[in-house]
């Protein structure tokens, strides 16, 4: 390259379109290496548990809820990651309550970190009957997978209270008709996990200790957190309630992230999957902080 760029300039103009095809290359692999640089936490080269709960509203919210869930299984499929159900509470009548994705692959969750926080849509509701206006909202948390031999969390066998179930759902051939779903109550904390969506009971219960797992290391993370923050004199407590980014799909059509400001019209492409601009925006910002 020095060499070409030592002839540019002895105005050779035969050689301009070529160097300036490798320094636009040079230039896209240090943006690529820059960005790659923000994902250097210490969890966030592996693989991520995301899990998707409804809010207050109802049917709305259960619907929306389910339509996160749409949209991150596409981001996914975008990224060439892999992406499993490993456990759904259906709403009564559409949507979802809650559900609890696996999602493996190069940095997944350094990408899905920037997720993290109640997500707000504001749109015509199709499950009213005047076709009013309503706000839904639904909490995304995203966890890291953590290794069975990972020393930072020790599970003691004897603490954990193990309940065998039958599957529910919408019916069908998936469906069990034998008790193979597992909940785990983890006694010191009261933390609940249930897997029920592959078929045999030793594989809910490995998935139910995965993500039980994710959610004790996620415990400590917080209060390493929350001790760092009240040391600074910046502590503010996290509440319900602050999104992270709206979704309107009424009076006019937006996707706002408001921690970065970073905004497109494009909402159906958005929740066709197309993240990547918010995380990397995210990202930026969180480096820059």
């Amino acid at each position: 390259m020095n060499d070409a760029a030592e002839l540019a300039v002895l105005d050779d103009e035969s050689l301009r379109p070529d160097l300036e095809t490798e320094i636009a290359a040079v230039e896209v692999e240090l943006e690529k290496r820059s960005f790659t640089a923000m994902l250097s936490g210490p969890y966030d080269a592996g693989d991520a548990l995301l899990a998707i709960h409804a809010g207050a509203g109802g049917t709305d919210s259960q619907d929306w809820a389910a339509m996160l869930q749409r949209m991150y299984l596409r981001w996914a499929e975008r990224r060439g990651y892999q992406a499993e159900i490993l456990d759904t509470t259906l709403g009564e009548e559409a949507g979802i309550k809650t559900v609890t994705i696996a999602v493996s692959g190069q940095h997944a969750y350094g990408y899905l970190r920037s997720e993290k926080g109640v997500h707000r849509l504001v749109r015509l509701s199709p499950f009213d009957a005047a076709h009013r206006r309503h706000t839904s909202f639904a909490l995304v948390e995203i966890l890291p997978q953590v290794a069975f031999d990972s020393p930072e969390v020790q599970i003691d066998p004897a603490e954990i209270k193990v309940d065998v179930f039958k599957s529910s759902g919408a019916g069908g051939q998936n469906v069990q008709k034998n008790a193979t779903a597992i909940r785990l109550t983890h006694l010191p904390t009261g933390i609940v996990v249930t897997c029920q969506n592959e078929r045999s009971q030793s594989q809910n219960r490995e998935f139910a200790l995965r993500i039980l797992r994710a959610r004790l290391l996620e415990i400590k993370k917080a209060e390493r957190e929350d001790e760092i923050a009240v040391l600074r004199g910046e502590y503010t407590k996290a509440e319900w309630g602050s999104q992270i980014r709206s979704y309107v799909l009424h009076p006019y059509q937006m996707v706002k992230d408001h921690r970065t400001e970073h905004e497109t019209g494009n909402t159906q492409a958005v929740l066709d999957g197309d993240l990547d601009s918010f995380m990397e925006a995210y990202l930026r910002g969180a480096r820059q902080a």
